[in-house]
């Protein structure tokens, strides 16, 4: 019962830190001073806006993995039982 509010917490922590990895990221794959683009923006390139949303969908499944696996391995240290 306890895991599932500490789950949230890190979820929303790590939506947070996905989203400034993959600017981050795109700063140096694309033109600095632009943002990513949005798909709905036809002024960008198709290829662009593709690349740009399997980039986010990596970044974000990644650091998703990972901040659910570190609070699984923090939950488990601390109550000594598994969260699944």
């Amino acid at each position: 019962m306890l895991y599932t509010p500490l789950s949230i917490a890190t979820s929303v922590g790590g939506g947070l830190l996905a989203s400034a990895l993959f600017r981050q990221i795109w700063k140096r794959v694309d033109e600095p001073d632009q943002p990513p683009p949005d798909p709905k923006d036809l002024e960008r390139s198709t290829a662009k806006a593709l690349s740009a949303a399997a980039l986010q969908g990596l970044v974000f499944g990644l650091v998703r993995a990972a901040v659910d696996r570190a609070g699984a391995h923090g939950y488990r240290a601390v109550t000594h039982e598994s969260p699944a």
